[in-house]
């Protein structure tokens, strides 16, 4: 974790540590702009061919995913060989709420949002809190990598504001722009520390939603002037990174028609120009009800907007063979940048597991300490 003893936070630029650049594989001419899920614990013959024809970019895993390490090896392990190549494979591993490990093979761990809220109540200094983060990440990036998964859909960059639906809650990291830009900063890198490539999330700010997008299409009446200084603010202090996912939420300021995910106007002028994210910006889950239309519809609405990569979660079968007829090639700029993004996986730096946790241990606030040493975790 960077430390120069002033006080400054963690930041992992995609050039820092190239002289442990990973083996790396760049996605073969044929692959679509896709990441799509699978129905369950191992890869059935119908899936396998479909991915084999399909060609999405990658693959996403959910808890139907999990049983146990060898078994989701295995599945990995199924998934890459029906592409053809060694193709990104995400998870969503924040950690309390959201956490798709879990006991007894991998660790439980509290919601991220409460050690944040301890170190706003003083429990733990800042920077004791940056540690923390970085050794809570570098650890999931440890569980991850040793199952061959190597994306992990965090840090949240969404702010903790009064009002907000709890669908993002105890996840926030804080409520201003500059907290939040520093805590996450130590989340990716500790995530890219164990050779786990982060996204950031929900580009631009799904903070100050009153509705949960999963089942309904939240909209924002803050001015663009206000955004731009809390919500926006917050990744573009990141702009840097490689991966990013959007929010399904309509920013009635910017584009009051349609959700960041399906607007020009949002992912140009805000996240691509007033943001300066230039990584690989991916879709929120196509199937989630802020978005209206058919899968293809869907599909090619958010990659007509300027996404790169569509995003379809749920596993199943039909609709994602209609996605995928909405869905043309990797090419282009969305090309450039998921191989800017496969450059950027390096390989893991020396890690003690135990010290970790016990570093861990002595920094975490009152109530969780000597938990994180004995709850989970085969290894």
């Amino acid at each position: 974790m960077n430390d120069n003893g002033m006080g400054e936070p963690p930041h992992n630029g995609t050039q820092a540590g190239a002289a442990r650049q990973a083996p790396y594989e760049t996605a073969p001419s044929g692959s679509r702009a896709a990441i799509v899920g699978v129905s369950g614990a191992a890869l059935s013959a119908s899936e396998a061919d479909f991915l084999s024809d399909a060609k999405p970019w990658g693959a996403i895993l959910f808890a139907r995913n999990i049983v146990s390490p060898d078994q989701v090896k295995a599945l990995v392990h199924e998934i890459r060989a029906a592409l053809g190549w060694r193709a990104p494979i995400l998870i969503d591993q924040e950690g309390g709420r959201v956490a798709r490990l879990r006991g007894p093979h991998w660790r439980e761990w509290p919601a991220v949002g409460d050690w944040c809220v301890a170190a706003d109540q003083g429990a733990l200094s800042e920077q004791q809190l940056w540690e923390a983060l970085w050794l809570r990440y570098r650890l999931i990036a440890a569980e991850l990598l040793e199952l061959g998964i190597d994306v992990d859909c965090a840090p949240l960059l969404d702010l903790r504001l009064p009002g907000a639906h709890d669908v993002i809650g105890d996840r926030a990291l804080g409520a201003t722009a500059a907290t939040v830009a520093a805590r996450a900063a130590a989340i990716a890198e500790g995530l890219h520390a164990g050779g786990v490539l982060s996204v950031v999330k929900h580009i631009p700010g799904h903070g100050r939603a009153d509705l949960d997008s999963h089942a309904a299409t939240p909209r924002i009446d803050a001015s663009w002037a206000e955004l731009s200084q809390t919500d926006f603010a917050a990744f573009a202090a990141l702009a840097d990174l490689p991966l990013g996912m959007t929010a399904h939420v309509i920013y009635e300021a910017v584009d009051p028609g349609q959700i960041a995910t399906t607007s020009a106007k949002v992912i140009q002028d805000v996240v691509r120009e007033e943001i300066g994210f230039d990584g690989l910006l991916m879709t929120d889950d196509l199937s989630m009800g802020a978005m209206a239309g058919g899968f293809s519809e869907r599909a090619a609405d958010a990659l007509a907007a300027g996404c790169d990569i569509v995003l379809h979660c749920n596993g199943d079968l039909a609709e994602m063979q209609e996605a995928m007829r909405g869905v043309g090639l990797l090419q282009g700029d969305a090309r450039r940048r998921a191989d800017a993004a496969m450059r950027a996986r390096l390989s893991p730096e020396p890690f003690d597991v135990a010290e970790a946790l016990a570093r861990l241990d002595a920094l975490a606030p009152p109530g969780w300490r000597g938990a994180l040493s004995t709850e989970g975790a085969d290894a």
